[in-house]
């Protein structure tokens, strides 16, 4: 993220992982940092601090909590553009979630 918009939403990392989240559509915890190169930990904490602020919304389906944004949340669709276009000036973090692999490999098969 350049300097114009690293710390929008109050620290680099909120914002890093809003725009991963924006992008995703749907993701969790572990997916977000392995893609941010962050501990467990710090991205729980982002997402519980967007979550109170009711920026996200966390869906728990079986074992784990699917987050994606809150499309309840007043500003939503303006929110979502304003991600979009952030995105568009970090092209690591493109490169980063173009290379995520978002479905299961088949059993057996070579990687």
């Amino acid at each position: 993220m350049t300097s114009s918009g690293f710390g929008l939403f109050g620290t680099g990392m909120r914002t890093k992982a809003l725009v991963c989240i924006c992008l995703l559509e749907e993701t969790h915890a572990s997916e977000l940092a392995r893609i941010l190169g962050a501990g467990i930990t710090t991205i729980r904490n982002v997402i519980d601090t967007l979550e109170q602020a009711g920026v996200v919304a966390g869906v728990k389906e079986g074992g784990s909590r699917r987050i994606r944004l809150d499309t309840r949340f007043r500003a939503y669709d303006e929110l979502k553009a304003l991600l979009q276009k952030m995105a568009l000036s970090d092209p690591a973090l493109l490169f980063a979630l173009g290379n995520e692999r978002r479905r299961p490999r088949r059993s057996g098969k070579e990687i």
